[in-house]
């Protein structure tokens, strides 16, 4: 009996293992759906992509954050317009970033804890046309992955007034980044709270 007992028990898992499992499932939230924006709306296809990643959106004209996905709301198509996202804790990345091409209306971005962004991430971030001409507040938090590259790469946001940056290891050559940063961007407020 002692010996089907011992046949019978599961090994542990690999090294790793659940890690991965893990990393494969935020890759598989983060595929983009180009057939669902354009049935449903860039705005309310890249709501459906944060939220499933665990991230807040804010709609234009409401206080409220949208934190449930089975309580998005519905409407006319192209009815809700994203005006803010909290990705605090969130599993986006750079996978995910096309959701971000159709929004015309964001003008405050949160990346908090984000273990996936990095620079390319940033740079994805900076290129995108209407992010470009519309964002105002970036805020970025404790993401180990963002160097230097990927703060330099913020430029493109001509439209930034205020950029927050704090605990990012990652950021080896702080005045030097930030005047360049400055430069690009003097009407930029730039608020630091880095060591």
């Amino acid at each position: 009996m002692m010996a089907l007992g011992t046949l019978l028990r599961k090994p542990p898992p690999p090294p790793g293992g659940c890690r991965a499992f893990w990393g494969w499932l935020n890759a598989v939230f983060n595929k983009v759906d180009h057939e669902r924006i354009r049935a449903v709306g860039p705005d309310r296809a890249a709501s459906e992509w944060l939220l499933r990643c665990g991230a807040l959106v804010r709609y234009q004209g409401s206080p409220k954050w949208q934190q449930d996905y089975n309580g998005l709301p519905t409407g006319p198509l192209g009815k809700y317009k994203i005006e803010a996202i909290n990705a605090t804790d969130s599993c986006i990345m750079y996978r995910g970033f096309d959701y971000l091409d159709g929004l015309e209306h964001v003008t405050d971005i949160k990346l908090e804890k984000c273990m996936y962004i990095q620079d390319e991430c940033l740079q994805r971030l900076s290129e995108t046309s209407n992010l470009q001409k519309s964002l105002q507040q970036l805020k970025i938090i404790s993401c180990g992955n963002v160097t230097d590259k990927g703060i330099l790469a913020l430029h493109k946001l001509t439209n930034l007034e205020y950029l927050y940056l704090s605990d990012l290891p990652g950021i080896r050559e702080k005045e030097k980044t930030f005047r360049v940063l400055q430069q690009a961007l003097p009407n930029l407020e730039l608020e630091l709270d880095l060591e």
